[in-house]
């Protein structure tokens, strides 16, 4: 009997998870906050490279458009799980300025996960 028997017919597989993070306003949006946040990562790594270490603007000329793209992507997420989720403004407003200080945009994230404000309730 192979592990894929036991698995109950209610439980989504791992393709339709996967897909979940590309189709759903939800995985959107954690797919935008944990992409956003290593995208400062990549820009403040570029950062030390052009100021200190080799004084080479190459870091930033690379990760300056990735980052603001995602920083886009993100706030766009944001709002768009808002309506969906029906999530109150400040939690919004919140979430919108996590995208501003480095890698608050995860830990936005893990919080909105750990309080239940991600999960589908279903309908009675």
């Amino acid at each position: 009997m192979c592990a894929m028997d036991k698995r109950s017919d209610s439980s989504p597989s791992f393709v339709t998870r996967c897909l979940s993070l590309f189709i759903t306003p939800v995985g959107q949006f954690r797919l935008a906050a944990i992409t956003e946040a290593w995208s400062w990562a990549g820009l403040l790594a570029g950062m030390y490279f052009k100021y200190s270490a080799a004084a080479n603007p190459i870091g930033v000329q690379i990760m300056g458009p990735i980052h603001g793209g995602l920083f886009i992507f993100y706030v766009i997420a944001t709002i768009r799980v808002a309506m969906h989720m029906r999530w109150g403004m400040w939690t919004t407003v919140i979430g919108i300025f996590a995208a501003l200080p480095p890698f608050c945009t995860y830990f936005f994230e893990v919080w909105m996960l750990r309080s239940r404000r991600l999960e589908v309730k279903p309908r009675s």
